[in-house]
């Protein structure tokens, strides 16, 4: 199986994540739907078709304590848990957006689903607002919405969450975040106590015949 490496520098810093998303909140304009819809793609590592199709129901947002969204790839459902500040977030969306519970959870200015060409359009003015600023990213415009899913993903490796779970969570497999992201699961900077291994991995001697 044929998987693409995600080497570490094309990857976002909390920070940069973070200025993104808060320029979008201020300047989404009309399209309220595209700063939740985005946060919640690089908070819950979700694929933009996942969460575009995400409906009200979708989620279990118990008042203070950790919540549930069931996204949904190609026919098969995962769920994946939200930390308390997530629940809170979303809860305050629906309640200020009048979503109901079969409503779309990130609905576009008719009603519909929110259109790619719009939440696009909003990522790429993010992008040369906040990037651009600093000589060594820009480099970096024009970089898919997918960017956040990745980072995100990372970091949840990083924080030392199983790989069995983040793949759960991600829809993937164990197997194919080792081929990802490589350098999440490099040992080279691993200090190895050879002697206590080989003590630890020694058979014992059998008596000689």
């Amino acid at each position: 199986m044929y998987v693409e490496v995600m080497d570490e520098e094309w990857l976002y810093s909390e920070e940069q994540v973070r200025s993104l998303l808060e320029w979008m909140r201020g300047h989404a304009g009309a399209h309220r739907s595209v700063h939740p819809f985005m946060r919640i793609v690089a908070e819950q590592a979700l694929r933009p078709g996942e969460a575009r199709a995400l409906r009200v129901s979708d989620v279990v947002l118990p008042e203070g304590d950790l919540g549930k969204l069931t996204a949904r790839h190609k026919g098969v459902a995962r769920e994946i848990p939200l930390q308390p500040q997530a629940v809170e977030f979303l809860r305050g969306w629906i309640s200020d957006a009048g979503l109901q519970e079969d409503d779309l959870l990130f609905p576009g200015m008719g009603g519909g689903a929110l259109s790619p060409s719009v939440y696009k359009w909003v990522w790429e003015q993010a992008q040369q607002a906040v990037l651009s600023r600093d000589e060594l990213y820009s480099w970096r415009l024009g970089e898919p919405i997918s960017i956040l899913r990745e980072s995100r993903l990372v970091k949840w490796l990083r924080m030392g969450i199983s790989s069995f779970a983040v793949a759960e969570w991600a829809g993937v497999t164990p197997n194919w975040l080792g081929l990802r992201y490589q350098h999440c699961f490099r040992t080279e900077k691993v200090e190895i106590d050879w002697d206590r291994l080989a003590e630890a991995t020694a058979l014992p001697d059998l008596p000689r015949s």
